[in-house]
C-alpha cells in the first residue's frame, strides 16, 4: 500500500494527499478515452478512500487532482496562481539541499515572514525550472542562487528585496 504523501496545491494551499502516486498510475491505466469529468470523479473517489476532502471544496479539489494527473501524464498544465511570498528550493535532497532549506526556513522565521516554501526533489520537475545545478534557490520566480548554499545574511537580503517589491 502506498503511504507516501504528495503535496498538491488546492486553492493556493499546499495539501498532503496519501497514496496519490499509485492512484495516478492506476487511473492512467483505467482512463483510456474517458472524458475529463469522468477522470475527475474517479480521482476524487479513489483519493477519498484515504484522505478527507471537505464537500465545500470538492470541485476545486477535483480540478487540482486533474492538474496533477495531467502532470503525471507529461502534459502541459497551467499552475495555480499564488499570492504572497514564494520560495522554491531545487535539489534531490542531498545534504547541501537540506542545509539550504533549513537556512531559508530559519531566516523566514527570524524575519517573521509568511510564505510558501517548497522543496522540489524530483529531477523531472527540477528540469522545468531550467536550472543547471543544485541546490538552487528561487524567490518569487527569480533564480537567486545555483550550486551553493548562500550565507544567511544573503538569503535575508534576497527575501527582504522580494517582500519590498511585493508591497
Amino acid at each position: 500500500m502506498d503511504n507516501k504523501i504528495i503535496q498538491i496545491r488546492v486553492e493556493g494551499q499546499l495539501t498532503g494527499v496519501v497514496g496519490l502516486e499509485s492512484i495516478l498510475a492506476d487511473v492512467a491505466q483505467w482512463a483510456k478515452e474517458k472524458e475529463e469529468a469522468e477522470v475527475i470523479a474517479e480521482l476524487l473517489s479513489r483519493v477519498e478512500v484515504r484522505n478527507y476532502i471537505p464537500s465545500k471544496i470538492k470541485e476545486v479539489y477535483g480540478k487540482a487532482l486533474l492538474r496533477e494527473y495531467k502532470k503525471y501524464l507529461g502534459q502541459e498544465v497551467e499552475e495555480e496562481v499564488i499570492a504572497g511570498l514564494q520560495v522554491v528550493i531545487l535539489g534531490p535532497g542531498c545534504a547541501q539541499c537540506s542545509s539550504l532549506e533549513t537556512n531559508v526556513r530559519n531566516v523566514m522565521a527570524e524575519m517573521n515572514l509568511a510564505g510558501d516554501l517548497r522543496h522540489v526533489t524530483e529531477a523531472k520537475e527540477i528540469g522545468r525550472y531550467g536550472v543547471m545545478g543544485t541546490p538552487a534557490l528561487i524567490i518569487n520566480g527569480k533564480v537567486v542562487a545555483v550550486g551553493s548554499v548562500p550565507e544567511k545574511k544573503k538569503i535575508q537580503q534576497w527575501l527582504s528585496e522580494a517582500v519590498a517589491k511585493m508591497a
